[in-house]
């Protein structure tokens, strides 16, 4: 195939790609442009060069999106047949999520892995090259995954090419290349050559400047024009938008055709998936004749074959709506006829709920049947589609509230709010008994806390909380832990629904039933913490911990509730409970396949990892949750990496983060979010010694005392920088503040801490054994960043005290123990100091780790530990090819020649 006229540029970029999967490597690419402007003619373009290689094509479907995973299947179905060489968990998640199967939801993180390892298997055999046409389209399950695979493509000879009209979100970050029209020379040699009769210099002029060089236009308008028009150019100027003008231009030539012709071509049209068996069985319902097709093949406007291909999808949706009402439904009528209940009965409710003039319980009963399993494939779009359907065409009123508030659940679950809003109002119209109302304002109450976590949500669910109590107790206790969390992390709102308020009431409801389960006691021990204080409240939370890391917690309330045990776990200053809870919530959430879960476990594992000052762990588990959070469209702030950034003492990328979520906290109204953004700024200001600037950031932080998760850290901070900047007053209220949690919680932690921050504000020997106490109690913790900041701050006091001896020793750890974690502005301040006792810091060679990516860590450390490829890929989303080649390279670094060999090598902490 030649070039394409006025596409070197565009040609050469794809053979670019094409060369590169030759080459065993992979690659990415997003075509952007309007329609006409000739995506699809350069994606066939590169299927034509690809001769020597595997070509698999998809296309989104306008009227499919609402169906998971339907344009990935077309990819995928090719190469099906390899199915069964897949791991045992990958072949049934995609099994499920294909609807060959039956099964749980999938893990979305599971199928996205399928897909990697489908597509790698098929690329050992020959270069696979994938092509996407019209990806504005996609079902999300598939343009998540398709894009998940194009990020996560390393060293397999596989291309994955999209075309779409519009930038997208869930291709942010991968290679694009923008289509622009055409240039006027080569769009008036592209008009010449559809254009045999004479035309005016002036209209060409002006239809070429009008239609901005779009090839499809410039090739599909004129053939309709007049020749007054071409001549002279005397026909009123057509003012309709350019696709609408060629849409129209393709409507005229189906008017053309046969009126059977044109009901073939509807019905074509109305079958996304372009069976040819299946759209013959539907004309034969409706009595067209295979004649039919004649006309519409010599129209090039169509092409039946293998599949039934339309030659641009304006040419589908200018048959589609140049229909009437009556002739679609009587088209998705006979599709629906023409399809096997027992093989596809999803497809078959679809139609028949297009065909549907009027309420029809039996069809919306069938359209929730499909809704369910939707859901247990993990197509959470395509079962909120399905019960909003099925609430439109139910007649009975109760019933039809009764759906629409699974529906507005399911499009809640789905992330489509504006949606499941309009949803509730429908359920609330309805018919409905009290319990159910209280649902509404429940799920009305957890749609504001997910859209934004901001401070709307805990006032609506603490209000929701308080009509559930009479009606379900146990849904009540859920509902006001879920408010009083949520207020935690807003922060003092406007009006009703504070913290204490909450807690107050919550103290209020009927007592939990015996045994309590996890959630009755975090909400107790947290109530009567925030009513009565730390004294009262930490033996409470002491035993929820104690009796949630116990073994009789079952799978789904462990799963339910992590989360919140790790971070009670953490403002009680319990590092061993920290520990074995993080472990625990991130094996949970990978076994289960909780996407959203996970993204929150690999974070609160991260922050256990910094604290002990494992920063290449934690730094390859957040490149982990930024791969969950690409993979799920999750919209969760990465706090994770401020904080790795903060102790690494990274000034550029921390501001940067900073800037970015500062914003957006703000805007949201989320108080937890700000205090964690300013804590981690003081952080790095004190790493850096600069505490002038750490003192107010610090205050800032603790300005909330009703926030449990960063506002005590910032206190530790601000002590600190007060005291070093010469300005004490504010750290002796900061002090109080502080003990009141740590002699609560009584853990060596805590009290090291205490001990270290009030040796700050005290006198010659009374600090010495303040700092001596903070070192050894900190010594008998996972803290280890802090004992060392301990053994810091003892040395700077010791040579303010003129014992310089005494001071290089505690300074020499400290700057050891920072630079073996790569915490670098602790260990520069560190070295300054040494400098000041006449001493220079020795240089450290490198750790191992710090020559390898984080990537190149975590799957040196895996691969010591005994994982294989597959299992390693499994656990980092990525195929076992991608592994076998960052292992070469970390050979090469590590100057070793096996796997057997990473246990003699130092630096790879275990993640």
């Amino acid at each position: 195939m030649p070039m394409l006229l006025g596409r070197r540029s565009e040609c050469e970029t794809l053979d670019q790609v094409l060369d590169a999967v030759r080459a065993g490597q992979s690659r990415a690419l997003v075509m952007l442009g309007e329609p006409g402007v000739g995506k699809t003619a350069l994606l066939d373009y590169a299927s034509e060069q690809a001769t020597d290689c595997r070509v698999v094509r998809a296309a989104g479907i306008q009227s499919e999106m609402e169906l998971a995973f339907a344009a990935f299947h077309q990819l995928c179905a090719p190469m099906l047949d390899r199915l069964e060489s897949l791991p045992g968990p990958q072949r049934d998640a995609l099994s499920v999520a294909f609807g060959l199967s039956a099964g749980n939801a999938p893990d979305r993180f599971l199928v996205g892995l399928a897909a990697l390892s489908l597509l790698s298997e098929a690329a050992e055999e020959q270069p696979l090259v994938c092509v996407v046409d019209d990806a504005q389209w996609l079902d999300r399950a598939s343009a998540q995954t398709l894009a998940f695979v194009a990020r996560r493509l390393s060293a397999e000879s596989i291309a994955v090419v999209f075309a779409t009209r519009e930038p997208s979100a869930d291709f942010t970050g991968l290679p694009r290349l923008t289509l622009e029209g055409l240039s006027d020379a080569e769009a008036r040699e592209l008009l010449d050559s559809v254009i045999k009769a004479p035309m005016d210099e002036r209209v060409r002029d002006r239809f070429v400047a009008e239609t901005r060089g779009n090839p499809l236009a410039l090739l599909e308008l004129p053939p309709g024009k007049t020749a007054e028009w071409l001549t002279g150019g005397f026909a009123c100027p057509d003012v309709r938008p350019l696709t609408g003008r060629i849409e129209e231009s393709f409507r005229r030539r189906i008017d053309a055709l046969p009126a059977e012709t044109q009901r073939l071509l509807l019905v074509a049209a109305s079958e996304p998936l372009g069976e040819p068996v299946l759209m013959w069985r539907a004309a034969e319902r409706l009595a067209i004749g295979a004649e039919a097709a004649t006309p519409a093949t010599a129209s090039g406007l169509v092409e039946f074959g293998a599949r039934v291909m339309f030659r641009h999808p304006l040419v589908r949706s200018a048959v589609y709506h140049a229909a009437s009402l009556e002739e679609r439904r009587s088209a998705h009528g006979a599709l629906a006829d023409a399809t096997d209940p027992e093989v596809d009965p999803d497809r078959r409710a679809w139609h028949r709920a297009h065909a549907t003039p009027g309420l029809d319980e039996d069809v919306a009963a069938e359209l929730e049947r499909s809704a369910g399993r939707a859901q247990a494939r993990g197509g959470l779009v395509a079962a909120a589609a399905f019960l909003a359907r099925a609430t439109e065409l139910t007649p009975e009123p109760a019933r039809r509230a009764q759906r629409a508030l699974a529906a507005a659940q399911a499009k809640h679950q789905a992330g489509a709010h504006d949606a499941a809003r309009g949803l509730l109002a429908t359920a609330e119209a309805g018919p409905l008994e009290e319990s159910q109302r209280a649902r509404v304002q429940l799920v009305r109450a957890q749609i504001a806390f997910a859209a934004s976590c901001g401070r709307d949500a805990a006032p609506q669910l603490f209000e929701a909380a308080e009509r559930l109590g009479p009606l379900d107790g146990t849904l009540a206790r859920e509902t006001y832990l879920d408010a009083l969390w949520a207020a935690i992390f807003v922060g003092p709102p406007a009006g009703g629904g504070g913290v204490l308020e909450i807690a107050k009431s919550a103290r209020a409801v009927p007592p939990a039933p015996k045994p309590p389960r996890a959630a009755d006691l975090f909400l107790d021990g947290l109530a009567v913490l925030i009513t009565e204080g730390h004294a009262a409240g930490a033996p409470m939370l002491k035993r929820a911990l104690n009796e949630f890391g116990g073994d009789h917690i079952s799978r789904d309330e462990a799963l339910r509730w992590s989360w919140l045990a790790c971070h009670v776990a953490r403002f009680m200053w319990s590092d061993e409970s920290w520990q074995a809870l993080t472990i625990r919530h991130l094996q949970l959430a990978r076994d289960a396949g909780a996407h959203t879960a996970l993204h929150v476990a690999l974070n609160q594992r991260a922050g256990m990892h910094l604290h002990a000052g494992e920063l290449a762990p934690a730094a390859s588990l957040l490149e982990e949750a930024e791969a969950a959070a690409e993979l799920t469209g999750s919209e969760l702030a990465p706090y994770g990496a401020l904080a790795l950034a903060a102790w690494r003492g990274r000034e550029a990328d921390l501001s940067e983060l900073m800037e970015t979520r500062m914003k957006e906290a703000v805007t949201h109204g989320q108080g937890a979010g700000l205090a964690m953004i300013r804590w981690a700024g003081a952080l790095l200001y004190n790493g850096l010694g600069r505490y002038d600037e750490a003192l107010p950031t610090a205050q800032k932080a603790g300005e909330n005392p009703d926030e449990l998760l960063f506002s005590t850290w910032a206190l530790v901070e601000l002590i600190e920088a007060a005291v070093r900047s010469g300005t004490p007053e504010p750290a002796a209220d900061a002090v109080q503040r502080l003990s009141e949690t740590t002699r609560a919680s009584g853990s060596d932690w805590a009290l090291g801490i205490e001990a270290r921050s009030l040796a700050l504000l005290s006198e010659s020997e009374g600090a010495e054994l303040l700092y001596r106490e903070a070192i050894e109690r900190l010594s008998r913790t996972r803290i280890r960043a802090e004992l060392a900041r301990a053994h810091l701050l003892y040395g700077e006091w010791l040579r303010r005290e003129r014992r310089r001896r005494d001071a290089r020793e505690q300074l020499r750890i400290a700057h050891d123990m920072f630079t073996k974690m790569g915490i670098e502005a602790f260990a520069e301040r560190a070295a300054r100091e040494l400098l000041a006792t006449g001493e220079t810091a020795r240089k450290r060679t490198v750790a191992t780790s710090g020559v390898l990516t984080a990537q190149e860590a975590q799957i040196a450390r895996l691969a010591r530990d005994g994982l294989s490829n597959p299992e390693i890929g499994n656990q980092l989303f990525i195929s076992p090819r991608t592994v076998q080649y960052h292992l070469h390279k970390v050979f090469g670094k590590l100057q070793i020649s096996s796997r057997t060999q990473l246990d003699r090598v130092g630096g790879i902490e275990p993640a």
